[in-house]
This record gives C-alpha cells, structure tokens and sequence, in this order.
C-alpha cells in the first residue's frame, strides 16, 4: 500500500498504523517489534504488504511518537511501549486510588502481574517502564519507590 502525497492523509494513515501496532503488541503481550519480521506489513488475504521504505516509514513514526524506542544501531528492533511512560504514572495512580492502595505499600511484582492489576492497562508490561512511570509519579510526590532484596521485592508507597 503505497502511502499518499497528501500531508493530511499521510498523518492519518500513519495514526492508524500506530494504533495498530500498540494494539496488536499490547493484546498479544509482545514488548518488542522485530522491524523487517513483522506480519502486521504484510496481508496475504488481498496479497498486499509494505515494502522496506513504507515500514521504514511507518516504525519511524512510531519511534517519533514515543511509542517505541529503538534496541539496536542498526534498527532491526523496536521496544513497544503500550503506553508512554507518562500515561502509564497516570494509569498507575488511577488504579492505586481506584484499589485502596493509597497510603499502602505494594511490590513492583504486584504491579505487573498480581491479581488486583489483573486487566489493567499495565499488566504484564515492561518492568522498566513500569519503573520508568514510578519515577514520575515519584517525582510529583505521589509515590515513594522503596528497594527491597530482589527486584521482584521493590515496593511503592502511593500518596
């Protein structure tokens, strides 16, 4: 599918190749996007796919967006990220007032992948990103994120 000269059209084609991306990797729990091995450019149904200039096109957007960032120099992987670490912060203080956990502590573990985060936008996700939006909400005074023996044992304290 070759992209169209229209400025506006190309931002919108290129919108919906993001969410496409962000969706398919957050349902199917995948962190990382392997740039040229990627069955989302290609659709044998109508056999029409994305050639390396077009999916150069559209992972550079995604980049840009900060959807993603990328693994390697060579540019071969990209790190998925569902959701930008600021709105995860969000996501993350939403659920901890939402859950009762204000004013208690729980563990980085508990986060990703305990019951009460189960169906939550940041269940099973990255654990540095989840790190990544923990300082964030740290660094507004929402949160204190304690070390605890493991990484599995970090705990965070929601204000």
């Amino acid at each position: 599918m070759p992209f169209t000269p229209n400025v506006n059209v190309l931002q919108k084609q290129l919108g919906l190749w993001r969410n496409l991306i962000i969706r398919y990797h957050s349902v199917n729990k995948i962190k990382q996007l392997l740039v040229y091995d990627c069955e989302l450019w290609r659709n044998e149904d109508i056999d029409r796919g994305l050639d390396r200039d077009e999916i150069k096109r559209v992972v550079d957007d995604f980049v840009k967006s900060g959807h993603g960032e990328w693994e390697d120099t060579a540019h071969t992987r990209i790190k998925v990220l569902w959701k930008k670490p600021e709105e995860l912060a969000s996501d993350l203080y939403l659920w901890a007032e939402r859950n009762g956990f204000i004013g208690q502590v729980c563990t980085l573990y508990e986060l990703s992948a305990g019951e009460d985060a189960e169906g939550a936008s940041f269940e099973g996700a990255d654990d540095e990103l989840i790190r990544r939006a923990l300082k964030i909400l740290e660094d507004q005074g929402q949160c204190t994120i304690f070390k605890g023996d493991t990484s599995e044992e970090d705990g965070v304290k929601f204000f």
